[in-house]
């Protein structure tokens, strides 16, 4: 049975003081590497057979510290970049609402772009690694993004604020991905 296990990268200094990084490289600060050293030992008490990453740094970094658990061979997947904000990277929510009160975003990557792009990059990992198990590092906007369409909109985008260093667990049965469970924090301290 195929599984992927989404882990949402580690703090940055953005994510700190709450400002949108969108495709922004932002690297992890020391919360984060500690999140990510959590996140592998964590995942090393199971069985994975690789990790597939966001090329964005602060993705990268979580992969990286993680496969220092695990050993695993490692790629980086275009498909799994965060969502592009566009004028809005780099402002906190407050300053997003103050600068477009009516939610249009210029430059922004629009949702469905969005989610045919993370979608094809789901289907590749299953066709090109049947059966195996999968540790996927990525962002919140992806992540929720995959959650929001596997539930059909139940949970993720809009609903669910994923936390730094948070595992979701995707499995495919009955010819489809199902989710098992997602924004789990236990491993965290």
């Amino acid at each position: 049975m195929s599984q992927i296990c989404l882990v949402r990268h580690g703090e940055t200094d953005w994510n700190a003081m709450g400002k949108i990084q969108g495709r922004t490289d932002i690297p992890l600060n020391a919360t984060g590497k500690q999140q990510a050293r959590e996140c592998g030992q964590c995942l090393a008490s199971s069985h994975w057979d690789r990790i597939v990453t966001s090329p964005l740094k602060r993705a990268k970094q979580t992969a990286k510290i993680i496969n220092q658990s695990l050993q695993l061979p490692m790629e980086e997947m275009e498909e799994f970049v965060e969502r592009a904000y566009g004028d809005a990277e780099g402002m906190t929510r407050e300053e997003r609402l103050e600068s477009f009160p009516d939610g249009h975003i210029p430059n922004q990557e629009d949702r469905p772009s969005l989610n045919k792009r993370i979608m094809k990059g789901i289907q590749q990992i299953h066709e090109k690694y049947p059966d195996q198990k999968i540790i996927l590092v990525a962002h919140g906007g992806v992540i929720n993004a995959i959650l929001a369409t596997l539930s059909n909109g139940e949970i993720g985008s809009g609903k669910t604020r994923l936390m730094n260093g948070c595992i979701s667990n995707l499995f495919f049965r009955e010819n489809q991905w199902q989710i098992q469970d997602y924004n789990c924090i236990t491993h965290l301290s």
